[in-house]
């Protein structure tokens, strides 16, 4: 007899071609529905089509868009992931702070939107074998440590992982794994090919759909052993 159940959600805010586009085929052959989330959808179609998935325009930083979205989707909110973040570079004493104030808001006060919304949905859901769903942000090694000409960037991830950290202590002992993952190194794709040295050291950038599979470890990890950090980094990555 066909499985008849319905099926859990998934939401990845600032999906695109790469690492997003990886975890949404992930999720789809563990037969998640779909939902994702970009200021340009068209670049989705393809991925769309592929998956399942519905497309949703929506800037991370749309406080009221975000609450509509996650409380207007079908079915148990079981995951939930932020992916958005902006750069702005150049000497401290040179950066406007307008563009300062726009990358602050896309990498860290949009992650707290959509972990806000997706926490009350959660909360408000029966749980399942114990946990009623995952919220994932997805971290840089700028939050652990600060670069040079790169203060926007670290401000915003700081703040993402501080967000998590507090998300994680508040929100395990309810049933809603939160964690964060620090994308320490290069992600490949087409435009982004491999370093130099990639003949002597293969595998020098992160493959999305190994990080896609980290992801998806996360979301089944027993609930006695949750992470709330992961750290993922090329064996030639220089710590």
């Amino acid at each position: 007899m066909a499985d008849t159940s319905p099926k859990p959600v998934a939401l990845i805010v600032g999906a695109g071609a790469g690492l997003s586009a990886s975890f949404a085929r992930a999720l789809s052959r563990e037969g998640y529905a779909l939902h994702l989330a970009a200021r340009n959808t068209a670049k989705l179609e393809s991925l769309a089509a592929e998956t399942g998935a519905q497309l949703h325009p929506l800037d991370g930083t749309d406080a009221e868009g975000i609450r509509q979205l996650v409380e207007g989707v079908p079915g148990d909110l079981r995951v939930a992931c932020y992916n958005p973040s902006a750069r702005v570079r150049g000497p401290l004493t040179d950066l406007d702070p307008e563009q300062v104030r726009k990358a602050v808001e896309v990498t860290a006060y949009g992650a707290f939107l959509l972990g806000q919304a997706a926490a009350k949905r959660m909360l408000a859901q029966q749980p399942a074998n114990g946990r009623r769903g995952t919220i994932l942000f997805t971290g840089a090694s700028a939050g652990v440590k600060g670069f040079a000409q790169s203060a926007p960037f670290a401000m915003g991830k700081f703040a993402q992982r501080g967000l998590a950290q507090s998300m994680a202590r508040e929100l395990h002992p309810k049933g809603i794994h939160v964690a964060w993952i620090n994308i320490d190194g290069g992600i490949r794709n087409a435009s982004r090919p491999e370093r130099t040295e990639a003949e002597d050291n293969p595998d020098s950038m992160l493959n999305p759909e190994a990080i896609a599979r980290e992801y998806m470890h996360l979301i089944g990890q027993d609930r006695s052993a949750w992470s709330d950090e992961l750290v993922l980094r090329p064996w030639v990555e220089r710590f």
